[in-house]
């Protein structure tokens, strides 16, 4: 059995390309995403997803 990533897209931070599974070590990429369009997006949506962290008053500690 075999694993099939061919679906499979990442972003790298240190190029800030969007790759497929075949590239770059994954201690440079964000991912696997299922298109080049959302891989395209990661650090969007990485601040995106800060951004609610931030303003989540279940973790408020102030």
């Amino acid at each position: 059995m075999s694993d099939d990533h061919s679906n499979e897209w990442y972003f790298n931070t240190k190029t800030g390309k969007v790759e497929p599974y075949q590239g770059a070590k994954s201690g440079d990429r964000l991912g696997p995403y299922s298109s080049p369009e959302e891989a395209a997006r990661a650090l969007e949506k990485v601040q995106e997803r800060n951004e609610d962290w931030d303003n989540d008053p279940k973790w408020d500690d102030d």
